[in-house]
């Protein structure tokens, strides 16, 4: 009832930028929040930000002044902005949109399919 495309990664050389994107559609009567989150092999999800409907925004210290959320509330998508890329970021991305459906107001929590970025040395 609620999908959500990712597009944006891909391979980057350490301090480069790159642009993620995230559009949800759907029978959706609105979306709350709306993040990122990324998993590098072997390790768990981990949440790098999230941003509400309200504005507010949250991030994972580690890139904190090196990334950044934003979104479209008309367009339900929600960018990240990621500059200083280091390998440490390496991981594959995923989108997270939480919210309430048209019908019945039921709520809803989805996820994207990931998308890999690469950082090299």
């Amino acid at each position: 009832q609620v999908q959500l495309v990712e597009s944006g990664g891909g391979l980057v050389q350490a301090g480069g930028s790159l642009k993620l994107s995230c559009a949800a559609s759907g029978t959706i009567c609105r979306i709350d929040v709306m993040g990122w989150y990324r998993q590098a092999p072997g390790k768990q999800r981990d949440l790098v930000a999230t941003t509400t409907r309200g504005g507010s925004t949250d991030y994972n210290d580690s890139v904190k002044g090196r990334f950044t959320i934003s979104r479209d509330n008309a367009m339900n998508t929600v960018y990240l902005q990621m500059n200083s890329l280091q390998p440490e970021d390496t991981a594959v991305y995923y989108c997270n949109a939480r919210g309430v459906l048209r019908r019945w107001g039921t709520p809803f929590d989805v996820w994207g399919q990931g998308t890999q970025v690469t950082v090299s040395s």
